[in-house]
């Protein structure tokens, strides 16, 4: 614990954080025998899994009494249409947010090149979700320059009520790409991510079940990412004590914590609750 940090500000989020999870066989079962409610779920999608695995784990558990947000990505969506069908199985379980990403399908199947495209749709739809997330990027996209990540964000601002950052591990980053966004009159809060405290071992593996392991783009993208999670300098509650401690000043606007599981929900789930304990008001 850092000397000095506000353990009440650490406690608050980690109370209330997100855990990231990919649509696996299991990882429905394990949720729920690990996870209490008060967690909220994330469910990615992957173009080799396609949506429906999202949206079928996403709608079971937000039935299972959980706060679900699936992770509707557009360039995987072909339409309007499909898109009206995608709202209203998730109004019917039940899900009140969901994240809309562009996605990693290499084509657009459809109407959707990027999320704005989706967004938009979504506004004309009536905005049919209480809350609706966008992508931030810390630590610089792999393959977009950072003014034009800041203008994308501009420009979903008005369709979107958060933004969830890329795994991060540097809090100096995420102070700096705070201030940059509002600077530039983005006030919408931040939800940053935190690479959860996982057997490095497992990651490759986890990338592999999930069918993108033999993809060389995926692996490019993600080989810093999968080195710095396994580095052994990095610590998950360093890191969270530095995020927690720059949650204290409001102009930043950081509210939430995005933990990135890998499907390790028993492990992190354990540490948040050990954390908590620690942090006990």
């Amino acid at each position: 614990m850092s000397d000095g940090l506000p353990l009440t500000v650490r406690h608050q989020l980690l109370s209330r954080p997100r855990f990231e999870i990919l649509p696996t066989e299991s990882i429905g079962d394990t949720v729920r025998a690990v996870l209490p409610t008060s967690v909220t779920v994330t469910v990615t999608a992957s173009p080799v899994k396609g949506l429906d695995a999202t949206l079928e784990l996403a709608t079971a558990l937000a039935r299972d009494g959980y706060d679900v947000v699936p992770h509707l990505a557009a360039r995987m969506i072909t339409g309007r249409a499909e898109l009206e069908d995608i709202v209203a199985r998730l109004k019917e379980s039940g899900v009140r947010t969901v994240f809309v990403p562009a996605g990693d399908a290499t084509e657009p199947a459809g109407d959707f090149a990027g999320s704005l495209d989706l967004l938009h749709v979504l506004t004309d739809l009536g905005d049919p979700f209480e809350q609706v997330g966008i992508t931030g990027y810390p630590e610089s996209h792999p393959s977009i320059d950072d003014d034009v990540v800041i203008q994308s964000m501009w420009d979903k601002r008005q369709h979107a009520t958060h933004i969830v950052s890329n795994m991060t591990f540097d809090a100096e980053h995420v102070a700096r790409w705070a201030e940059r966004l509002r600077r530039r009159g983005i006030t919408l809060p931040l939800y940053v991510g935190v690479p959860g405290p996982v057997e490095r071992t497992k990651l490759l593996g986890m990338a592999t079940k999930i069918g993108v392991g033999q993809s060389i783009r995926f692996l490019a993208k993600q080989r810093k990412v999968l080195f710095r999670i396994a580095a052994p300098g990095f610590s998950t509650d360093r890191f969270v004590d530095r995020i927690s401690a720059l949650s204290a000043y409001p102009a930043l606007g950081i509210e939430r914590l995005h933990v990135y599981t890998f499907n390790q929900v028993e492990v992190c789930e354990q540490w948040r609750q050990q954390a908590l304990a620690q942090t006990e008001p």
